[in-house]
């Protein structure tokens, strides 16, 4: 008994190194000088006025959706082991740090961006090490028998969980429906037998996490799901006929306009753009972030740089381009990239 529990405390201070060695890494080494920053000309309200740093500082939690993403990809033609998740974390952590360069530069982030970040970011470094310390043993030999219904399941959850990510909090997410599925299934093979056991399990612990950060982000109070940009060039009709656009005010040639955030944004700031409509500022803001996907770099005008590049995690032959450009410069760049063979993947806000 004593050496089991000596193995026990020996393993679990290895996954607290395992998870505290990226935190630290981030907190000591990754750091970046302040820059002098443009003061906000058209939205001047401290209401509607977001940190600037956070265009940088909100991807990390993106990655982890295009991470599922991935997963769902990868099941499409082959197996769970064949995901490769040791490449989810280490994107994860990497990506963290040079954007926590890049945030620096722009100001603090503020304690909740962060405590935000290494909290997601610990929950899924301990969920990938433990899907591939299974996937890669037991799941793997497991998968070597006939299909079952259960793994057509998990591939439909996967795709569902990945899109319900792409505007809704993950702790959201309605697992136990999808237990009920895997149960409901007819395991007509070994491999359905294992399947209802092994995500059962991993589903039901998802379910209780679930609650415990619903309880938590309750207590820090919602985040605000709109927000305000100012845009010149651009007929005040037009852009109020774009859906959940509101305009709040304007002048002889700019408009004030409120609009949602997150993954809805990328597509009307494309669709203002294509009409011609110039940012000038969004929340305050006069620098963002966006993600292009392509096989090679895309042809970047004015002052727009690329600041990162990885593989696209479960996807073939296909890189991720993190680009900083200034908001002024937002509708030529969206246009060009419009022109090109990649994709523009998300435009990321405050």
């Amino acid at each position: 008994m004593r050496r089991i529990l000596k193995w026990l405390g020996l393993s679990l201070l290895l996954l607290i190194a395992i998870i505290a060695a990226p935190i630290l890494y981030v907190e000591t080494m990754c750091r970046g000088d302040a820059l002098t920053q443009q003061q906000a000309t058209y939205i001047t309200d401290p209401e509607h006025q977001r940190p600037e740093a956070r265009t940088y500082m909100v991807y990390p939690e993106w990655h982890i959706v295009y991470a599922y993403e991935g997963y769902a990809e990868a099941l499409k033609t082959g197996h769970p082991h064949n995901f490769p998740y040791i490449n989810a974390i280490t994107g994860f952590w990497s990506a963290t740090c040079g954007l926590t360069e890049q945030a620096d530069q722009l100001g603090e982030a503020g304690f909740n961006s962060k405590a935000t970040i290494y909290t997601i970011g610990a929950s899924f470094t301990l969920e990938m090490l433990f899907k591939a310390a299974y996937e890669e043993t037991i799941g793997r030999l497991f998968s070597r028998a006939a299909p079952s219904p259960q793994d057509q399941v998990e591939a439909d959850m996967a795709a569902d969980y990945a899109a319900f990510l792409q505007q809704i909090p993950w702790y959201k997410y309605d697992f136990p429906a999808w237990s009920d599925k895997l149960w409901a299934a007819d395991p007509v093979a070994v491999r359905g037998w294992e399947r209802r056991i092994a995500l059962g399990l991993e589903w039901g612990a998802k379910t209780q996490y679930a609650k415990l950060i619903a309880n938590a982000a309750a207590g820090l109070g919602a985040d605000e799901l709109r927000m305000q940009v100012a845009v010149q060039n651009l007929d005040p009709a037009s852009l109020d006929s774009l859906p959940d656009v509101k305009i709040i005010g304007q002048s002889t040639d700019t408009i004030i306009a409120e609009l949602p955030r997150y993954r809805i944004f990328t597509t009307l700031a494309q669709n203002i753009a294509r009409a011609g409509g110039q940012f000038l500022e969004i929340a305050g803001n006069d620098d963002i972030l966006l993600s292009y996907l392509g096989a090679t770099p895309p042809n970047l005008g004015s002052t727009a740089k690329i600041i990162s590049t990885t593989a696209r995690v479960g996807f073939t032959d296909e890189n991720r381009y993190l680009i900083a450009i200034k908001v002024p410069e937002l509708t030529a760049t969206l246009n060009t990239l419009a022109t090109q063979r990649g994709i523009l993947e998300h435009i990321y806000d405050y």
